[in-house]
């Protein structure tokens, strides 16, 4: 039979895992993971996240209450609109941890990658370290393909704002004379590798960068934002 202590011992860690349990059942649906790393680039209203997962209203309304009820997302009304964003940056130190244990341990996430990557014939994408020394040489062009709203949430100092869907009509706005860094929302992103393929068709020197703003913010680097504290402004 248990002392008072040992139940008393016993409850606490049955209400903390409970708790612990509400988180793993707001991050068990490739829905709601699609939403934080959305919301990791810059908060959005519902329509926003409806044009870029391509889910329905509803969906993502669903996901979101999930999302907010274990306290990750938050939401403030600005006119007519809700602005949801993470309800704290660990969030997003917690979702790329989420993703190198996916890499890590995952041999079918690893494949996905892996066989985009293949069908691929491009230089491998630059890394942070090699990044900063380019930077430091003033040799390159910083090409941000991120939609506009996530640029202006955030962005790497000094890059140029051509989202992917307009590259193609605004090709002959990026400098010739320099080799061009694209990057996009980070390493599991292709919108930096797919505008690598077509400025190098068009005889454009370019490369990927792997790591996107939410790693280069981790790391403590200065970035840029066009609005206060990375909210939205219609």
């Amino acid at each position: 039979m248990m002392t008072p202590e040992q139940q008393s011992l016993m409850a606490y860690k049955k209400d903390l895992f409970n708790q612990f349990g509400r988180l793993g059942r707001a991050v068990s649906h490739a829905g709601r993971l699609e939403i934080l790393d959305l919301l990791c680039q810059a908060e959005r209203t519902v329509e926003d996240l409806v044009h870029h997962s391509g889910r329905t209203p509803s969906n993502i309304s669903q996901h979101l209450s999930v999302l907010k009820d274990a306290r990750l997302v938050t939401g403030r009304k600005e006119g007519l609109f809700v602005y949801y964003k993470l309800a704290d940056p660990v969030v997003a130190q917690f979702w790329g941890l989420f993703r190198e244990v996916a890499m890590r341990c995952m041999a079918d996430a690893r494949e996905v990658v892996e066989n985009y990557t293949r069908e691929r014939d491009q230089p491998a994408p630059l890394h942070t370290p090699e990044f900063r020394r380019r930077l430091e040489k003033g040799d390159t062009v910083v090409l941000d393909v991120r939609p506009p709203v996530e640029f202006r949430a955030g962005h790497i100092p000094g890059a140029l704002s051509i989202p992917f869907e307009e590259l193609e009509d605004r090709i002959d706005e990026i400098p010739r004379d320099r080799e061009v860094i694209a990057y996009c929302r980070g390493p599991y992103c292709l919108m930096a590798r797919e505008a690598v393929e077509m400025l190098t068709r068009r005889g454009i020197r370019a490369r990927a960068l792997e790591e996107g703003v939410v790693e280069w913010r981790a790391e403590g680097r200065t970035v840029e934002s066009d609005t206060p504290n990375g909210e939205v402004k219609s």
